[in-house]
């Protein structure tokens, strides 16, 4: 029987982490490439205070490797080790190489940057990650990923449900060591969201000249106002909107898709990392966007929150998934 990852990758205490890998040793007896596993999986269709590295050039080329996920919240150590980073990767923006004639039907975008959200977690948030992607570079330019602890949980019933959520792809261990509130999640993003100059702290400011990127409303529409009153913050002005991936791709291509999967499959993008897991899931979504831009889509805002009754949305397009 093989040891689990974590046994493998840390040669310190646990309160000094250094690496999980995205996919776990299970999938690993199965086959020594995790790109052939996930090409005879069934796709079935379901609904940084610490500073940040600065991203590699994107490579159009690069084979796929597990994402680091202690260095997408700023706490990997082990990057000056050729070991670790032939094996994982420390760049959110691998795979989203364009060349120069993917630009030839690129329509000029009324937002500068789209902010690619993907949340995790049913009962409570459990992952909350964040692609920057620049409309006019069409790249990921940063990225913002926090693993999120439950508030109204005892911790059996979080081991059990993170046992249950992220045991399967063998990053449970990296969830326990980095997971924290969603308050100090939400302090930590409007942090970084300041850093950018994308929202100013003022009452009731929009973002500026960015929106959010969801597959479908449930996202900003229920979790985020949900997890808000489980933790007894008021909903930030920021998630007053967004677009919906799934109607800007019915509105252009024509076609009904229900999600992520089903819009890869007509566009023939195929899958890579790990379905539900958040940050692998929010950079497949970014790759549909991509494409829809360099298609000639231009993106709107698909949905907004009444102003003096926020639990109200108002839908703007005719043609949508419901």
């Amino acid at each position: 029987m093989f040891p689990r990852f974590s046994s493998l990758c840390r040669r310190t205490p646990l309160s000094s982490p250094i690496i999980i890998p995205t996919l776990s040793f299970r999938s690993l007896q199965l086959n020594c490439s995790f790109s052939s596993i996930k090409a005879t999986l069934h796709m079935e269709e379901n609904s940084t205070s610490s500073p940040i590295q600065p991203l590699l050039t994107p490579n159009k080329n690069n084979s796929w490797k597990p994402l680091c996920l202690y260095y997408t919240q700023g706490k990997c150590t082990k990057m000056d080790e050729p070991s670790h980073t032939e094996m994982f990767s420390h760049d959110c923006s691998s795979g989203l190489g364009l060349d120069a004639a993917d630009f030839k039907n690129l329509q000029s975008q009324k937002l500068d940057f789209f902010l690619v959200l993907d949340l995790e977690g049913k009962v409570e948030i459990l992952e909350f990650p964040v692609l920057l992607f620049d409309a006019k570079t069409m790249s990921v330019v940063d990225f913002f990923h926090r693993f999120v602890r439950p508030s109204k949980m005892t911790e059996q019933r979080i081991n059990e449900y993170i046992e249950g959520k992220y045991g399967k792809l063998g990053v449970d261990r990296v969830w326990h060591d980095t997971a924290i509130p969603f308050h100090n999640v939400i302090q930590e993003f409007e942090d970084w969201l300041v850093k950018h100059r994308l929202w100013g702290e003022k009452p009731g400011g929009l973002l500026n000249k960015a929106a959010f990127v969801t597959c479908g409303n449930w996202d900003v529409k229920t979790k985020i106002p949900q997890q808000c009153e489980v933790s007894n913050i008021k909903l930030p002005s920021y998630f007053m909107e967004w677009i919906n991936l799934k109607d800007s791709y019915l509105n252009f291509y024509k076609q009904r898709a229900p999600g992520m999967l089903s819009m890869m499959r007509e566009l023939n993008i195929p899958l890579r990392g790990s379905h539900h897991l958040g940050i692998d899931d929010a950079k497949n979504i970014t790759r549909v966007l991509q494409r829809l831009l360099t298609d000639g889509a231009s993106l709107q805002i698909t949905a907004r929150r009444y102003p003096d009754a926020p639990e109200k949305v108002k839908f703007l397009f005719r043609d949508r998934i419901k």
